[in-house]
């Protein structure tokens, strides 16, 4: 076979053989294959930075909401009826024991005290006059004028007279008492708390007017589901936390009620708190969180978890035989301690965690874990072979 060319009109014939120029071809193709094909091999493992997953003493908590009250406080309702005529108090002061509060108008209580004296002071003279009247009759019952009937009817009447003055005696005492009650004073030391009444507002003994509390002195009111309270004792230790999560009060139960409550199935539990600083206020909302017990187990670090459609992650580096790969797991997390998750479940201590790039990794991904120690150096495991080395981080 030949291959002919026409070159400027003129016909040329060039005969070339055919297998040599099949030849080139198939070196040419091949050289191309070779040369786009030659970044290959296995890929690029990625470094990422691990740590090794450690057990820890964990508390088991639970919290409950618990309202705090003053160990001594006193609410003060009038001993009598009537009228608020002036508040010499405002909510918030600081007073002491028998500091003058509010004054109920004593206008009535002091007309019947008055009225009662009178009465008194009138008997007063009945007596007199019956003694006077007494010593008459025993003179002349010894000069042997009067009969005996006349000295014992003398006798009677003083009797009875000064029984008469004891009795108007002891009204008087009482209403004096009485008319105390109509300036309403602090019972103790402490702070007045909220005033509701008003000045022209009727009360009643059934009136609040006010509440004394002491400072200082607080104690958190926890009721406990009674499925739960089994294990409530005396002494376990309490830690009350404020709506910042941040300032919390270290305590321990103080009483645990022998009875479950009928209508709400609970069972209440007291601990003291001392309220130094005053950064807790009496009927304030605290979450108390009851500390059961500890054990040992697993912590994960927070950054190294991730939250997918309200499920949480993290990748853990697993050695597969031919190196180190990137395995997802699902975790099942508790309460954070510190900067660290409590696991509950997916992760055992010795697991290699990573906490850095996580972002850019899969399931199955190849990686260079470098561990974190608590030394100057670190583990070093390559995935690109088997060997294992020393280096500094």
């Amino acid at each position: 076979m030949a291959l002919d060319c026409f070159v400027a009109g003129k016909t040329r014939v060039a005969r070339v053989a055919w297998p040599l120029l099949l030849a080139g071809a198939l070196c040419a193709a091949g050289c191309q294959k070779t040369a786009a094909g030659g970044g290959g091999g296995a890929p690029q493992a990625m470094p990422v930075q691990v740590v090794v997953a450690k057990t820890r003493q964990i508390p088991e908590t639970t919290e409950y909401l618990s309202v705090l009250k003053s160990r001594h406080a006193s609410t003060i309702n009038p001993q009598v009826e009537g009228y608020v005529t002036k508040i010499m108090a405002k909510s918030g002061d600081r007073v002491t024991a028998g500091t003058p509060l509010l004054l109920i108008d004593p206008l009535k209580q002091e007309a019947t005290l008055k009225s009662q004296e009178a009465a008194r002071a009138a008997q007063d003279a009945n007596v007199k006059y019956a003694q006077i009247n007494l010593d008459r009759q025993r003179r002349l019952f010894e000069a042997g004028v009067t009969p005996k009937q006349d000295l014992d009817n003398a006798q009677t009447t003083y009797d009875a007279a000064v029984a008469q003055l004891k009795s108007l005696e002891e009204q008087v005492t009482q209403q004096r008492v009485e008319l105390r009650y109509y300036s309403v004073m602090a019972p103790m030391d402490g702070i007045v708390g909220d005033i509701p009444v008003r000045v022209g507002d009727r009360v009643t003994v059934g009136t609040l007017l006010t509440t004394v509390n002491e400072s200082g002195g607080l104690e958190a009111y926890i009721y406990v589901p009674a499925d739960k309270a089994r294990g409530l004792r005396v002494g376990l230790p309490v830690q009350l936390i404020e709506e910042d999560g941040k300032n919390t009060v270290e305590t321990r139960v103080t009483f645990v009620s022998p009875q479950v409550d009928p209508e709400t199935q609970t069972v209440l539990a007291k601990a003291a708190v001392e309220n130094a600083p005053g950064k807790l206020r009496i009927a304030q909302q605290v979450r108390a969180r009851i500390v059961w017990g500890t054990h040992e187990g697993p912590v994960i670090p927070v950054l190294a978890v991730t939250r997918i459609n309200g499920q949480f992650f993290a990748f853990v580096a697993a050695n597969e035989g031919k190196g180190w790969v990137a395995r997802q797991r699902m975790l099942k997390l508790g309460e954070v301690i510190g900067n660290d998750f409590v696991v509950q479940d997916g992760l055992k201590a010795g697991d290699h965690i990573i906490v850095s790039g996580t972002q850019f990794l899969q399931d199955g991904t190849t990686v260079t874990e470098h561990v974190q120690t608590n030394d100057s150096g670190a583990n070093t495991a390559t995935s690109g072979g088997n060997a294992a080395t020393h280096q500094a981080p």
